[in-house]
């Protein structure tokens, strides 16, 4: 109990002293506990600058506000981006930009009445278009001056659909991200991909379109009927879901001005140039529509 009141004094404080112990280097070199009270007390008194987050205020077409929280990580080169919609349904996208890959995950709430689940899983993972999203590092550097107002995107880029074409074996993803298996764990048998986008992975250096595709299983073939064409629940049928993104940073903006500069002959004399620099974000509102397969109409009772 000594031991996890100087802790809880040391989180609480912030200074360099865990309770009446000293630390320093040359303590650290003439008593090996110190080392270990060194290592505790930096471990507890740093902070933990990897993650950026931004939560913004977003009004969707419906004209109801919703909370996006966007998380820049710079040491992993990742982006994620997460809120609920109004009926219940979380979704988290996170963009890997070192593999080019971009996970859609949604948790949707069941209809218990209708004998599902408290809620499922679906995981989409698609090829990521540099250019789509600013990067982790431009994201880390954004700030609000009034984090309370309720934003709306300067473009509405409309709808992309994605066909998918087959399922993506957790324990074996590693290929295409080592994220899909701890963000997209309780969508087992609910990880998506399409074969397009394994192709294009397999163009990446290090990459092979063997080890991707020993990733993947594809769906049957024969399917073709939609979920909403299906009458009974126990059927397979192709599922559609369809989310929108209603506020992200999709660009930067780049204003023009002008700088001092010496001319061709080295002559002491300085002329304007014109210089572009770096001025604001452009911000975008997108809509993704997934077709997939299900083993049952109870996995899309959303699609009728």
């Amino acid at each position: 109990m000594a031991h996890r009141s100087v802790l809880n004094l040391c989180r609480i404080t912030g200074r360099r002293r865990c309770g009446r112990r000293a630390v320093s280097c040359y303590h650290f070199f003439r008593h090996s506990r110190g080392f270990f009270w060194f290592i505790l007390c930096n471990l507890l008194l740093t902070p933990n600058n990897s993650d950026a987050q931004l939560l913004i205020n977003v009004q969707n077409q419906g004209g109801e506000v919703i909370q996006e929280s966007i998380t820049s990580n710079i040491g992993e080169d990742l982006i994620t981006l997460e809120f609920q919609k109004t009926d219940g349904t979380l979704i988290t996208q996170l963009i890997d930009f070192r593999n080019e890959v971009q996970i859609l995950k949604a948790l949707v709430l069941g209809e218990e009445e209708r004998g599902q689940s408290q809620y499922q899983v679906m995981c989409f993972a698609t090829k990521f278009n540099k250019g789509d999203f600013i990067s982790s590092d431009a994201m880390a550097k954004l700030r609000q001056k009034n984090p309370h107002t309720i934003r709306t995107p300067e473009e509405d880029k409309g709808r992309e659909t994605y066909t998918m074409s087959g399922w993506v074996q957790l324990n074996r993803s590693l290929p295409i991200t080592r994220h899909l298996q701890t963000l997209c764990a309780e969508a087992t048998d609910a990880t998506y991909v399409r074969d397009v986008d394994l192709k294009a992975w397999a163009e990446l250096p290090g990459s092979s379109i063997s080890s991707l595709e020993a990733a993947t299983e594809k769906f049957p073939d024969a399917l073709s009927t939609r979920c909403n064409e299906v009458s009974s629940l126990w059927a397979p049928c192709l599922c559609t879901l369809e989310t929108c993104i209603g506020w992200y940073p999709c660009g930067l903006k780049y204003c023009k001005g002008k700088s001092l500069g010496s001319d061709t002959s080295g002559a002491q004399a300085q002329q304007q140039q014109q210089t572009n620099y770096r001025c604001g974000i452009k911000t975008c509102r997108k809509c993704t529509q997934f077709t997939y397969y299900v083993r049952q109409k109870q996995q899309c009772l959303w699609d009728e």
